[in-house]
């Protein structure tokens, strides 16, 4: 009706007369225009509640379908379309029907390998493309609606559209996508979900929720246990990617120097100068493999897969309970400070520039207020970047907060397995699925060791552990005792720079903080 109007009206403005098929044909300026107007007005409010009316209609045929179960579109790859006869008869007559999903038996078990390697390898979308694709007789690529755009292997855009399809958790869903709008997405919020599963789930809801997130801690590492593909390399290194440095949270790198194997943080200084951490960052911080490789095992073996884990779980979890501020706390506390500290100063300045000036020179004048200027100019500046970390600062989970279920530990089975055993591959896939991560505390010659037991990924877990039994011959936890002193690449001590022969030796561990 707004377009008809206003169309009515330009063509009015310009002298061009506009005639309805079912009004009478004048063109005499003088002719009566109330009863005409009055009736187009109506006809034209009726035809905008009708298509109104259709849009609402369709609307609700749609969520009454998604809520009876009936899928819409093609069925997603890992399902059949099971027709049924259309429930409306004269449809029906009209050879109509309805589908509902089943698992393809060749292609449903595919979608939870999908999945599982996301939630428990923690792969990206590129990495389990690739792995797929090395055999599409075991996992056949998904075939587009057109023919012409199927490109007859699996793509990182594949894996991610199956990954986000809640259609595979048994729920049957409609609206995710905004058709008129040159099909954007909707937000969840926006998505219309059966009240209950309609079709037998390929994974379960807890799995799909923590599959979306974007594993950020393994952005910019590759996936898998295999060498790097550069032709220069001559190792792999068990623990790459799981190990980060105290110093600037970065994490480290592999590296093998005469004869042992290290992970090393070695900050760049045309890339690191203006980080906040590089001033007090050593020029390289060096931690033996050897050592953190047992610490790893003996942690596992004692608080993961050990009879005792319940018990020292419950002892950790209470001091931190009752341990003083942590780093996490304390380096807020220091940028609310400067942050208020900075806004006190440009109040100062603020002030400053409000007062009368009785100054005669009106060039000092102006060069006072121009400086006072600068430096409120500055201030905000840094007051911006200190928000800006702050912000960051808050997003990052600090390790003494969050409910825990210690519960979920009971979802672990108890081995005694000797992870040294094991080959690299599945103890790599046994510490993504845990979420493994090593952070060590050059200054306290410490390394905390972090694992996360998700709910979604709790069942995957019990088939993961079986791999691991089968894979390496039982036995008890090792005693860990690790002298650091011998395993220095450069022959100093951890502690401080001066060289080992220049003081007394020391006996100091590794020491795990769980």
């Amino acid at each position: 009706m707004r377009f008809g109007t206003k169309i009515e009206y330009e063509l009015e403005r310009n002298g061009v007369a506009l005639c309805a098929a079912d009004e009478p044909i004048s063109t005499d300026g003088r002719a009566k225009r109330a009863t005409p107007t009055l009736t187009r007005r109506v006809k034209q409010a009726v035809s905008e509640w009708y298509v109104l009316q259709m849009l609402e209609l369709s609307w609700d045929g749609f969520c009454e379908h998604t809520r009876q179960g009936w899928n819409i579109g093609k069925p997603p790859y890992g399902y059949l379309a099971d027709k049924v006869p259309h429930p409306v008869p004269a449809r029906r007559a009209e050879g109509r029907t309805k589908h509902r999903l089943v698992p393809d038996p060749g292609r449903g078990a595919v979608v939870t390998e999908i999945f599982r390697l996301r939630v428990l390898g923690r792969l990206s979308y590129s990495a389990i493309a690739a792995r797929l694709d090395a055999d599409r007789v075991a996992y056949p690529p998904p075939e587009a609606n057109r023919p012409d755009a199927t490109v007859g292997r699996w793509t990182p855009s594949s894996v991610r559209g199956i990954l986000e399809n809640p259609k595979y958790t048994g729920y049957q869903v409609w609206n995710r996508r905004a058709r008129k709008k040159g099909n954007q997405n909707n937000p969840p919020s926006e998505w219309i979900w059966s009240p209950q599963p309609t079709h037998e789930p390929l994974v379960t809801r807890e799995m799909f929720d923590a599959a979306v997130p974007v594993p950020g801690t393994r952005q910019g590492s590759r996936s898998g246990a295999e060498q790097n593909s550069h032709p220069a390399t001559r190792r792999s290194y068990l623990l790459r990617s799981y190990v980060w440095c105290g110093f600037c949270g970065r994490r480290m790198f592999g590296k093998f120097s005469k004869g042992s194997e290290y992970y090393v943080c070695q900050p760049k200084k045309q890339v690191h100068l203006k980080e906040p951490w590089y001033e007090a960052h050593p020029k390289a911080v060096w931690v033996s493999g050897a050592p953190l490789t047992d610490l790893v095992h003996t942690f596992f073996a004692e608080r993961v897969f050990g009879p005792d884990r319940q018990q020292l779980l419950a002892e950790d979890l209470q001091a931190r309970q009752t341990k003083p501020a942590t780093e996490h706390e304390k380096k807020r506390a220091a940028l609310e400070k400067a942050i208020a500290d900075n806004e006190k100063r440009q109040r100062s300045l603020v002030r400053q520039l409000a007062d009368p000036d009785d100054d005669d020179d009106l060039e000092l004048s102006a060069r006072f207020r121009k400086e006072i200027k600068a430096s409120f100019k500055e201030l905000e500046q840094a007051t911006q970047k200190l928000r800006q970390e702050l912000k960051d600062l808050q997003a990052e989970p600090d390790g003494g907060e969050g409910p825990q279920d210690a519960s979920l530990l009971d979802a672990v089975p108890q081995l005694g397995t000797r992870l040294a055993e094991v080959p690299e591959a599945i103890q790599r896939e046994l510490y993504d699925a845990f979420q493994l991560q090593l952070h060590f505390n050059r200054g306290r010659r410490e390394v905390e060791i972090q694992v996360t037991i998700a709910q979604a990924a709790a069942g995957g877990l019990l088939e993961l552990a079986d791999r691991v039994s089968r894979s390496g011959p039982a036995s008890g936890p090792d005693l860990l005792v690790v002298d650091l002193s011998d395993h220095d690449r450069r022959g100093r001590d951890w502690s401080n720079d001066q060289p080992c022969s220049e003081r007394p030796r020391q006996d100091s561990n590794l020491r795990p903080s769980a």
